[in-house]
Formats: C-alpha cells, sequence, structure tokens
C-alpha cells in the first residue's frame, strides 16, 4: 500500500472497508485494517458514506480521530507480528491473561503507544521504547 497523504490514508481505509463488505480477496494489510475496522462498527457509517474525509478531529471539539485511533490499533498489531519492540508480544499476551478481551487489550495498549509518540513528537525525537514498555507493564 503506497500512502502518499492524510486524504490517500483516509480513502485507503474506505476502500479496504469496500473490498471487505463486498468479500473481495484482501493482500495482508488490508487484511489487517479490515479486522480492525470490524472491531469498529461506530466508524462503518462514515467508511460507507461519500462524506468529505477531509474532517479535523480535535480534542477541543469532543472528538476522536477514527483514523488515527485505527491507525494504532494497526500499528499493535504490527508490533506485535514484528516482535518490536523485543517484549511487547509477552506483555500482550500477559495482558490477554489478565483481561480476556483481546480489544480491550488493544485499547489499554493503543493508548500507551498514543503518549509515547506524543511525547516523541513534541520533543523532536524518535519513540522512547523502553518507556513505551514500562507504560504497557503498568497495565
Amino acid at each position: 500500500m503506497l500512502i502518499q497523504s492524510r486524504t490517500d490514508a483516509r480513502a485507503a481505509f474506505r476502500d479496504i472497508w469496500a473490498k471487505a463488505r463486498a468479500r473481495q480477496l484482501l493482500e495482508p494489510m488490508e487484511q489487517i485494517v479490515a479486522a480492525v475496522i470490524a472491531l469498529h462498527p461506530e466508524y462503518h457509517p462514515l467508511l460507507e458514506s461519500d462524506a468529505e474525509l477531509a474532517d479535523e478531529y480535535t480534542p477541543e471539539r469532543g472528538e476522536t480521530n477514527p483514523f488515527l485511533h485505527m491507525g494504532l490499533h494497526i500499528a499493535i498489531r504490527e508490533q506485535i507480528g514484528a516482535g518490536r519492540p523485543a517484549g511487547v508480544g509477552g506483555i500482550r499476551e500477559r495482558l490477554l491473561a489478565r483481561y480476556g478481551d483481546e480489544h480491550a487489550v488493544e485499547h489499554k495498549m493503543v493508548e500507551c503507544l498514543a503518549v509515547t509518540l506524543w511525547e516523541a513528537q513534541n520533543a523532536g525525537t524518535l519513540p522512547d521504547d523502553q518507556a513505551y514498555l514500562e507504560r504497557l507493564k503498568r497495565l
């Protein structure tokens, strides 16, 4: 998947969801995206409509950016699949044993990842894997 812009990324979510709903063959990354979308029925109307995808979602307006939220889920799944950062898969397994709900566990992990990415962006640095893993361990 070649994504050049925010608009392309958002359109990719819509296109992948349309392919999944039509039961078309999906590439491996599209399968991950479609699985994440399937877990978020609250975003289906947006992805199934012809609505403009350029909306700004701001906390000041009390909104969650659905594309960012789903993108963080995808990032968690990619981390698990790649085993990076080292130890993230084991932490996920311990959280699953404790909470039993994969989607709820991902939401907890997403919060840790979002904080880690926000800190890195504000500091102008790469994300701190150790700080991220420590946040996950505290769950």
